[in-house]
């Protein structure tokens, strides 16, 4: 990552929490060892995570998309539905796999795959909730890469879904 993207106010990703903003950057001591950690704050979540500084490359810590990342991320919603017969659980552990990994465009392939239309079978309590985390992490970022605000980010979305 670079150096750069972590300056206070800037937006970053961490893969297990989507967006945040880095808020600044601390020392703290423990177990007598001092460390720099950088402070980013997930306001809608209230969580504020203390990440060292040596720790980013492994944490997966990164800027956000570039507009071209994000138009291929939407290109993706337009794509038919890959949904294979594969066990719900097994499909279930691959798609939180996919959103865990702050790939937008593997978070955009989770959306798609999931999106039921209202002429569409109803989805499961879990499914519904693997759909609903993906669509925020895709939201988030796609609000903060184009500078709009999530309910527009949402729209575009929504829009992309349905042009498949």
């Amino acid at each position: 990552m670079k150096e750069t993207a972590l300056q206070e106010g800037n937006f970053v990703v961490y893969p297990a929490h989507g967006v945040g903003r880095v808020v600044g950057f601390e020392k703290q001591i423990i177990s007598d060892i001092e460390l720099r950690v950088v402070v980013i704050s997930f306001e809608k979540e209230r969580l504020t995570l203390r990440l060292p500084l040596h720790r980013i490359a492994s944490s997966g810590l990164r800027s956000l998309s570039s507009r071209e990342q994000m138009k291929e991320a939407m290109k993706t919603l337009k794509l038919p539905s890959r949904t294979r017969r594969a066990m719900w659980s097994r499909r279930a552990q691959e798609y939180e796999a996919k959103i865990n990994s702050g790939d937008p465009l593997s978070i955009a392939q989770v959306v798609r795959d999931l999106h039921r239309s209202s002429t569409q079978a109803e989805q499961s309590y879990s499914e519904r909730q693997i759909y609903q985390v993906a669509l925020d992490r895709l939201i988030k970022e796609y609000a903060a890469v184009e500078d709009i605000d999530e309910q527009r980010a949402l729209e575009r979305v929504e829009e992309a879904i349905s042009a498949a």
